[in-house]
């Protein structure tokens, strides 16, 4: 929370210096690995970015038209082409509602189910990172530590990985990403009800 809060704070200090930098890089998505890592940041031409934006400002303007309960889970597809404007539209945009999501696993349910469903996925990383940190410092066997971290991890990567996509209507991420949260649940059960050094007796089972 604080390293958020503290890039938040350098953002908003600098903010138009960070987007002037921004506006003048000219790069495009390449194969090259340099070049492909600066069209990240490229927001005055990369099309692929741009519509990236294109699609947040729609899900806000979604979000202000229905802020408690948004406007229905797997909906912003179909409704979000109506609140783009001609001047943030790029070559891929489309009005047809058949291509692609809000961009974003945050901004994404605000739109579809409103502050509601933000807060939601807010508190499922919260209690996420709250119960890897929580194994990890009472589990007693470095194995189990170790899987807790690594789990804790990777489930972080794609929390951040989600401020600028979201790929859980999809089987491929979201199997993965709820696989390793019951990974988590099921170590803190299992600390939770018994000890790491005292295996489960017969007569526990019974």
């Amino acid at each position: 929370m604080l390293t958020f809060s503290a890039m938040a704070l350098v953002f908003f200090t600098f903010q138009f210096e960070i987007l002037v930098k921004l506006e003048k890089n000219k790069q495009d998505t390449s194969a090259n690995l340099i070049e492909h890592i600066e069209s990240i940041s490229n927001i005055s031409s990369d099309a692929s970015n741009l519509e990236r934006i294109n699609r947040w400002q729609s899900a806000l303007r979604m979000y202000n038209v229905h802020p408690l309960f948004g406007w229905g889970p797997a909906t912003y597809q179909f409704e979000y082409a109506p609140f783009q404007r001609t001047k943030e539209k790029t070559i891929i945009s489309t009005d047809l509602g058949d291509m692609g999501n809000a961009h974003s696993e945050y901004i994404g349910p605000l739109a579809e189910s409103g502050l509601i469903g933000m807060l939601s996925f807010i508190a499922i990383m919260i209690s996420v990172l709250y119960t890897g940190l929580k194994v990890y410092r009472k589990a007693e066997h470095r194995q189990t530590r170790l899987i807790a971290l690594i789990v804790t991890l990777s489930l972080i990567t794609y929390f951040v990985h989600g401020m600028m996509n979201n790929f859980l209507n999809t089987d491929k991420a979201s199997v993965p990403f709820w696989g390793f949260i019951a990974i988590l649940v099921a170590l803190d059960l299992y600390h939770s009800r018994n000890s790491p050094e005292e295996p489960v007796s017969a007569k526990d089972t019974e």
